[in-house]
Parts: structure tokens; C-alpha cells; sequence
């Protein structure tokens, strides 16, 4: 099924849109025909209303299907007439128009008008498909009299990838557009992207050549020496963008200096996020061009997820969740309860499966991993070529990160559930036999111990001159480095909420349903926030603002000096991770599987992603990548 002619042909390659002419026709080659009339009924069946569309080779007909009596279905009709005076030219062309029949009639695409019907009648063919009503991109263009705005271009560029993805994944073989450009893009009255004229689409075989086809300024430089591959359609899209961003024609500019205008020198309202995408789609080298639309997308996604434009963008266009896709994963053999390290290029995570794992970070290959002999759900920490990490078996554990081997190891009386801190040469965690330890780093043995009389699941907080922890029997203490107690404070229910100290203020949640801000060196209450259920999410700030979670289901934003409510966001479940801030993004997980990604400043929602458990833990995002791990089993590497 190759559209295609050779070029003494090529006068006659001229296909109808489904709602208009495509620009490739040559009105001045073709012989002049007659229309046909309002109210004329072909094949007994179709009864033509009125003219969509004129060419060179025929006309497309918006007509009545009268085979549904009772309802008004309307069908868009594309003809073809064969006024070619040589057999063979005749042959070619009616061969051609059934060969785009029949490709359209094996695809199946939201994106994709259907086709009905096809059949001939005195000397002219027709195709009977699905009726669009609707405006292609020119005419937007046109009516806008000027660039169209970014989230509107990116959303529907995003549905294009999805439909080019699809033709391009064609079996048993790709399908190659070769046409893209705004008057074969067309929005239905449901907002919609539509892809038509496959007149000139073909099969893709490797090494295969065809004729120099397609549309000047947006087919690639490639096409016109006969060479069509799927990264020829990613050009012409990228192309189609551009011309929508500045309102510049290409086909009315020197062919192929994109270059010479820049997107952002033209509309300096686009980002430069979205600038980069498109450059990178329009690479005069085919090599240098996104391999596939795929990766087209995601980018967009990416440009879309750091500008803040995502939740600007329909959800049911781009659907947040199902398109998102991991960078990598990697499967434990247990759940994954806790937080996750990144150092060095590696990402470290234990799991209930008694193992702390070393994977790396690029790709999410294997490492290796160190058995311990409980359960571990405590975050790894780093310390000169060392990675920490507390086991439910009660054991520090000193392990090379470079080898996965055990250096050294401290034994406390029962569960460590508390992630360490490292500070001032030593190593400050809890335990669930209700201690606070201080273990020297460099002997590898107790410093101190403090009695809280209860398990410390809480990270201590370690400042200038004190460490802070909470316990599960709702006590929170700040301690001396000497290990003397110097305050107390007492909340009606467990604190397993890791507290954060900052400007002279300790901040941390409680089961009893709130949000505490004390004086880091009294304990006096400076204010309090009421929830509607507990929390145990780990509080984390940036600027005045501090942010956490609450099993009610909602992440809040206060103001840090008056408790003042900024904007909270509701989820789908309850909270059971903590958030982290990166750039101007948050990021949480909950107890349904879901990772959020919210507005820093309006708490708007960017994205989210499911996984298939709870996430309990705080995520970690380096170099513009988020790393978590899920009850699922999974440690998940995501474009943040």
C-alpha cells in the first residue's frame, strides 16, 4: 500500500482533503469538470448537500447518508475525477485512490476519520468518510490574525505524537504521513485534533526511496531526494509548530533557514522550554532529530511539567497519568516503605525484603545489595564513601557504597525505624526501644544515648547546637550534644512526623490532628494548625512557606510565621508520604500509589503518576529527575 508516483506522474498525485484541497494540487494541469448539484443522490444512498472543498482532480462533498431515514448522518464525500487521456495514467491514478482507501480502511484512531465507502461512477471514484465538523489549523490560524497560545499549540501537538505514534507503529508496516502541516490538522467542534489527507502517505520500508513529495517549507530536506522515514513526519510537525507560534508562513520563506527564525525573536511569549523542542524536531540532519514521536512527546510533556503550562492543558487531552512513563524502574522483592538516597550517580532504597539496594541511576540497572537480617524502611545516608542505614533487626549498618560490602555496624536494643542524621562526626537516630543515639563516626561507638520513653520513628533534626526528635507516645524533646534533655513537649497522640527546624522555629505534625510550630529553644507554642485527621508527613519549606501532608487527604501550604493557610490541595487519598520542593514544583505521594506534582506557588496540580501501592516515603529529585519508591516493590525514576 505505497502512495506513491514516479515524477512524470507527479501532476496527478493530487488527493483531496477530507474537509479541503491540500495545497499540493496544480489547478493549471487539470482539465476543468463539472460539479455535481445539490440534491443529487449517488449510488442511491448519498445525497450531496453542498461543496467542502475544490481541486484540481475533483471535489469533497458534505452529504446526507440516507440509509438512517430518521436521523440527519452526515458523510464527507471525496471525489476523483479521471479526465487523464492515457490508459496507463488513468489506470495509475484509480489504482492510487483505492490504495488510500484501502490504508485508511485498516486504521483504527480516535485521531483518524473513519472511512464508510468507496465505490466509482462514471469515470470519477469516490471515498465516503467520516464528516469532521470543524476548522483546520490555516483557518485558526487565520482567524486569530496572529500566534496561537502555547498551551493550546502544545495540546494539540501532544495528541499529533500520539496518532503519528500509532501510523508510525503500523504493522505490518509504518505508515509515513509525509504531509504535516495546519490545513491537514483539523480541530472538531469537540476540540479534538483530526489528521487528514493520507493521499500521499506510504509505507515505510528501510532503504526504500519514493518520488520528491510533500509540501515545500514543511517537508524535511530529506523528502525532496525521495527519502521518507517517521522522522520526516517529526519535522513537519515541527515546522507546523512553528508556523502556529509566529504566524510565518514557511512555504512563503527561504526553504529550511528555521534557524534564521528563532521562535522566541519572533514571540517572545513562547518559553524557552518549548523553543528548544521544536529546534530539536527541526535539525536539517535526520540523526540529530527526535527518534521517534514518543520521544517528541515526552519532551513536550517535560517542557510542559517545568513551565508550569500542564495545568493549563486539558486532562483528558493528554490523560496526566497514563502518559507518563517512568525514565526506569527497578523491582525489589519486597515493599519499599521508605525514602530513597541519590549520591554519586546511584540510587540507594531498602526494602522490607531485609535488603538495601544500590541501583544505578541513569538507567536503573542492578548495582548490588546487602542483606540484613530485618525488615528496612529507614532512608540511607551518605558519608564519605559510606551508606548508613537502620534495619528492623536493630542494626546500624556501615556498608561500602562502592562494593555493597559491610564496614561496620552498631547494635541498639531494638527495631531502628529512624533514618539517621549526620553531623558533628556522628550519627543521631532513634529506636523503637524508645532511645535517641549519638554513634561516633569515627569509633564506631556510642557517644550517648537518651531515654525518651518510647519508639522514635522520627529523623532527628540536627542544628547548630541541638537535636530534635518526637516520639510514638506523643512526647517531642530537644536534646544538647552532651546528650542532656533541655525541653519537652507533649501532644495528645503519636509523633512520627520527622520534625524540620528553621529560623529559630521547629515544625512537625501529630496523629492528634495537628500541625505544630514551636520555639526551637523553649518549646513554647508559637502556633498550631488544625487538620481534620492526623498526620505523619514530614514537613518541608522554602521561603515563608512550609509544606506537609494529612491523612484527610489534603497537602498544605501555610505561611511558616502565622500559620496562615497559603493553599492546600486535595487528593485522592490520604497522605502518606512527605513532600519535597524542587525549583517552583512539590512532590508527594499517597496511599493510594500516586505521586503529585503541584505548583510551588498556587498548589495548582502539574501531574501525577500511579503506581501499584502506597507510598510512604519522601522523594528525592535531582538534576530535573524524581526518584521514589512504592509499596509496589518499585523504585520509580521520573521527569520531574
Amino acid at each position: 500500500m505505497v502512495f506513491d508516483f514516479d515524477e512524470n506522474n507527479q501532476k496527478n498525485r493530487g488527493f483531496l482533503d477530507t474537509q479541503k484541497i491540500t495545497s499540493s494540487f496544480n489547478p493549471h494541469e487539470s482539465k476543468s469538470f463539472t460539479q455535481l448539484q445539490s440534491g443529487t443522490v449517488l449510488v442511491n444512498r448519498y445525497q450531496i448537500q453542498d461543496v467542502i472543498g475544490v481541486g484540481g482532480m475533483g471535489s469533497v462533498y458534505r452529504a446526507r447518508d440516507n440509509h438512517f431515514p430518521n436521523v440527519v448522518k452526515y458523510v464527507a464525500v471525496k471525489e476523483m475525477i479521471i479526465n487523464a487521456p492515457d490508459p496507463l495514467v488513468r489506470e495509475t491514478i484509480v489504482t492510487n485512490f483505492e490504495r488510500e482507501a484501502n490504508i485508511l480502511v485498516t486504521l483504527n484512531h480516535p485521531s483518524i476519520p473513519q472511512i464508510y465507502d468507496y465505490f466509482s461512477k462514471d469515470e470519477r471514484s469516490y471515498l465516503v468518510m467520516e464528516y469532521i465538523a470543524g476548522k483546520d489549523l490555516e483557518s485558526i490560524l487565520a482567524e486569530n490574525d496572529g500566534p496561537l497560545p502555547e498551551e493550546k499549540v502544545m495540546a494539540w501537538t501532544i495528541e499529533l505524537c500520539d496518532v503519528l505514534s500509532f501510523l508510525h507503529g503500523h504493522q505490518p508496516e509504518p505508515i509515513i504521513f509525509r504531509d504535516i502541516k495546519p490545513s491537514n490538522i483539523m480541530i472538531d467542534q469537540y476540540g479534538k485534533v483530526k489528521l487528514v489527507d493520507f493521499g500521499i502517505a506510504k509505507t515505510f520500508r528501510s532503504g526504500q526511496k519514493g518520488t520528491m513529495i510533500g509540501t515545500e517549507g514543511y517537508s524535511p530536506p530529506e523528502q525532496y531526494r525521495g527519502e521518507a522515514t517517521p522522522v520526516a513526519d517529526i519535522y513537519a510537525l515541527g515546522a507546523t509548530i512553528h508556523h502556529l507560534l509566529t504566524n510565518k508562513d514557511p512555504r512563503v520563506e527561504a526553504p529550511f533557514s528555521f534557524n534564521e527564525r528563532m521562535i522566541r525573536s519572533i514571540n517572545p511569549l513562547i518559553s524557552t522550554e518549548l523553543e528548544v523542542v521544536i529546534y530539536t524536531a527541526l535539525h536539517y540532519d535526520p540523526e540529530d532529530r527526535f527518534k521517534t514521536t514518543e520521544d517528541l512527546k515526552q519532551a513536550l510533556v517535560l517542557a510542559a511539567r517545568k513551565t508550569g503550562m500542564l495545568s493549563k492543558i486539558n486532562v483528558n487531552k493528554i490523560n496526566k497519568e497514563q502518559n507518563i512513563k517512568p525514565i526506569w524502574t527497578f523491582k525489589c522483592e519486597d515493599e519499599i516503605r521508605g525514602s530513597v538516597l541519590y549520591e554519586n550517580g546511584s540510587v540507594y532504597c531498602g526494602s522490607y525484603d531485609n535488603n538495601l539496594y544500590s541501583v544505578n541511576a541513569s538507567d536503573g540497572s542492578f548495582n548490588w545489595k546487602y542483606p540484613t537480617e530485618g525488615g528496612v524502611i529507614t532512608k540511607p545516608t551518605y558519608q564519605d564513601g559510606l551508606i548508613l542505614i537502620g534495619s528492623e533487626d536493630g542494626g546500624l549498618h556501615a556498608v561500602s557504597s562502592r562494593t555493597g560490602k559491610r564496614t561496620w555496624f552498631f547494635k541498639a536494643d531494638g527495631p531502628i525505624r529512624s533514618s539517621a542524621n549526620i553531623a558533628e562526626g556522628h550519627a543521631f537516630f532513634g529506636a523503637d526501644d524508645g532511645y535517641l543515639y549519638a554513634v561516633n563516626l569515627l569509633s564506631n561507638r556510642l557517644t550517648w544515648r537518651v531515654e525518651s520513653g518510647a519508639p522514635i520513628r522520627t529523623t532527628p533534626f540536627v542544628s547548630k547546637d541541638f537535636v530534635y526528635a518526637g516520639t510514638e507516645m506523643g512526647d517531642f524533646f530537644s536534646v544538647d550534644f552532651r546528650g542532656q534533655i533541655k525541653w519537652r513537649f507533649k501532644a495528645k497522640r503519636a509523633i512520627t512526623s520527622s520534625p524540620l527546624v528553621s529560623d529559630g522555629i521547629v515544625y512537625f505534625a501529630s496523629l492528634d490532628a495537628q500541625f505544630y510550630a514551636l520555639d526551637s529553644k523553649s518549646g513554647w507554642v508559637v502556633w498550631r494548625f488544625r487538620m481534620e485527621k492526623g498526620s505523619i508527613s514530614s514537613p518541608c519549606k522554602k521561603d515563608n512557606n512550609v509544606i506537609f501532608g494529612s491523612a484527610d487527604g489534603f497537602i498544605y501550604c501555610l505561611d511558616s510565621g502565622n500559620a496562615k493557610e497559603i493553599w492546600s490541595f486535595k487528593t485522592d487519598h490520604q497522605v502518606s508520604g512527605s513532600p519535597v520542593i524542587y525549583k517552583d514544583g512539590v512532590y508527594c505521594g499517597t496511599a493510594d500509589g500516586t505521586m503529585y506534582c503541584l505548583d510551588f506557588n498556587k498548589g495548582h496540580l502539574r501531574w501525577k503518576y500511579k503506581t501499584g501501592g502506597p507510598i510512604t516515603g519522601t522523594p528525592t529529585v535531582v538534576n530535573d529527575v524524581i526518584y521514589f519508591g512504592s509499596s509496589d516493590h518499585m523504585i520509580y525514576a521520573l521527569y520531574a
